[in-house]
């Protein structure tokens, strides 16, 4: 009878039915991208350099879901349909505004293109000024310019060079996602940084927001306590020591469902929104209530 030569390599497992194994659930962190918003350049009168622009936050580690069926657990696709005729191929659709119920002016593709503005390929900067003039209900998000060719670098760093020794916000123009944004570009390190501002048509007015809060007064003795409360808890701002505490709740979550623990639910606590606010205040100045406590994960 034949034999079997030895080989010294061990016998491979043998496949067990059941659940497949996936690896450990993973989660992404912030990053910068690897391809730009936005290429094109950066002018200031005749001196102008190439330069790119990418995102100076990141929400690849944002917890997202999937709608899936409960019973294949397969993916939903959303497809385009028409409430006359059905499906359609998304490739074959056009943009419409609505005018009127229904009622819709439809663009082409090449008539879109013909409104293009020159700042949709050039950030000129038009203006300099105090980095306190700009209302913060303006600001909105930050990005990173950088050279994106080494022949534009000197000139680059020349305009960088010169916004940091004067200690002027530039104003400039971009178009990002078919908008044209107002940015205000700053030297940051090495390099530029730049945030969109919103248009004033944007922004609803403080005065618009709260006209229905009372003129009156508060007591001045809760005022005085609220302050020394204050005083108590003031700090440096450490971004680090704040987390989104709801996040890190889920990806616990996620974790243990998939390693199949049974969950249970934490019945809910009630609160009682019957409060004597100068007794309140008093509490929490003494530090009997205490201040809510910050994870720093």
């Amino acid at each position: 009878m034949a034999t079997r030569k030895k080989t010294g390599r061990k016998p491979s497992p043998r496949k067990t039915a059941g659940k497949p194994r996936h690896a450990p659930v993973r989660f992404e962190e912030a990053h910068l991208s690897s391809r730009p918003i936005w290429q094109g350049s950066l002018r200031l009168s005749l001196v102008s350099c190439p330069v790119a622009l990418y995102g100076a936050t990141s929400r690849a580690g944002n917890i997202s879901f999937h709608l899936l069926n409960p019973e294949t657990k397969n993916r939903i696709r959303m497809i385009p349909t028409d409430p006359d005729i059905g499906p359609v191929e998304r490739a074959d659709l056009v943009k419409g505004y609505e005018i009127s119920k229904n009622h819709y002016v439809v663009l082409t593709d090449e008539e879109l293109n013909a409104v293009k503005l020159e700042t949709t390929r050039v950030i000129e900067i038009e203006r300099f000024v105090d980095e306190e003039s700009i209302d913060r209900l303006y600001w909105n998000d930050p990005y990173y310019l950088v050279p994106n060719e080494k022949g534009g670098t000197e000139a680059y760093v020349v305009i960088r060079e010169a916004l940091a020794e004067t200690g002027r916000i530039a104003l400039g123009r971009v178009v990002m996602h078919t908008r044209e944004r107002l940015v205000a570009l700053e030297p940051r390190d090495r390099g530029i940084l730049v945030y969109t501002l919103r248009m004033a048509d944007e922004v609803v007015q403080p005065k618009d927001a709260f006209s229905d809060i009372p003129a009156a007064k508060p007591d001045k003795r809760m005022v005085e306590i609220a302050r020394k409360i204050i005083e108590q808890q003031e700090g440096a701002f450490e971004p680090q020591k704040f987390v989104d505490r709801y996040e890190n709740a889920l990806r616990d979550l996620i974790r243990r469902k998939e390693r199949g623990e049974k969950l249970v639910t934490a019945e809910p606590v009630e609160q009682n929104n019957v409060i004597d606010l100068m007794e309140a205040l008093r509490k929490s100045l003494k530090g009997k209530a205490g201040a809510p406590r910050r994870k720093t994960g």
